[in-house]
């Protein structure tokens, strides 16, 4: 496979306006100097607010020396050598991020509540969906975002975001060890009467997940249930209650018959306990009443 970072004055497309392609340039003696956007749009026929745009969204790289970084200043002057990579694609620029709620400021850290449709992390096409994104924007004073661990898109609920390389490790660890306690709720078909323990492996990794039964709705034939997990497997959560025989109300993945009423995921990650990085206190966070999960409709 050829290496993305390494290819030269290529566009892979042969009339990129209005359409997904790549751009892929190396600074020449000539264009050094030049802003990123001026050689962009002199490349790639975009005008220069699509590419500021772009920009701005996270669909600009810059290769230099060895290190490739999203380049978001459009008055970013180059240098010899540089590489540029524009990954263009409408409709993904054209998506409009979900509205993250912070529910603490710790300084070195920050617990946000992630939305349906929110990302954990971007790709190279762009990141302005993610809820790192999102908290390097809106948190005030500004400061850079770390995210250390992940929810689906599909899911909603807590997430810590780190505010240095350090404190970021630090959790990395934190979660390696197991030493953080995560517990979602979940919407499910069927009754579930009993706690029990799923742990089926996902893939060839094993996996282990605690559900116990909160409450039910006979109408609907609904359960509300606590899960609290010992790994994070992708999926895993959603998988498991589908193995069960209790797949998540809106759950598209994993659940073949779902009830009219279900639209988005009724998954969240409703509470976060962990001793904090920063100053070796025991913390504990809870979603707020109107980001609860419930049996309500």
């Amino acid at each position: 496979m050829v290496n993305p970072w390494q290819q030269r004055d290529r566009i892979e497309k042969a009339s990129p306006v209005g359409g997904r392609f790549e751009c892929h340039l190396e600074i020449n003696t000539s264009q050094a100097g030049q802003t990123a956007i001026d050689v962009l749009s002199a490349h790639t026929g975009l005008s220069r607010q699509a590419i500021k745009q772009a920009m701005h969204k996270g669909a600009v790289w810059l290769t230099r020396k060895r290190g490739t970084r999203r380049l978001r200043r459009a008055d970013k002057l180059l240098q010899s050598k540089d590489r540029l990579h524009l990954y263009h694609d409408p409709k993904v620029l054209s998506m409009e991020p979900a509205v993250a709620r912070m529910i603490a400021d710790e300084g070195g850290f920050s617990i946000w509540y992630k939305p349906f449709g929110m990302l954990s992390q971007g790709s190279k096409w762009a990141d302005h969906c993610t809820i790192s994104r999102w908290v390097e924007t809106h948190l005030r004073p500004q400061r850079p975002a770390f995210v250390v661990h992940r929810l689906d898109r599909a899911a909603t609920g807590l997430m810590i975001i780190a505010h240095a390389k350090g404190v970021a490790a630090e959790f990395a660890a934190m979660f390696e060890r197991r030493e953080l306690e995560k517990t979602y709720k979940a919407l499910v078909q069927g009754k579930v009467t009993e706690p029990q323990t799923v742990s089926t492996p996902i893939g060839t990794k094993p996996a282990v997940s605690h559900v116990s039964p909160l409450a039910y709705d006979a109408r609907r034939d609904i359960s509300l249930l606590e899960v609290r997990i010992e790994t994070g497997r992708k999926h895993q959560i959603r998988q498991h209650l589908a193995d069960a025989g209790h797949p998540i109300v809106g759950d598209r993945l994993f659940g073949e018959s779902l009830p009219t009423e279900a639209r988005d995921l009724c998954l969240t990650a409703s509470s976060l306990a962990f001793v904090s990085p920063i100053d070796g206190t025991q913390k504990r966070y809870e979603l707020p009443a109107d980001l609860k999960l419930s049996l309500d409709p």
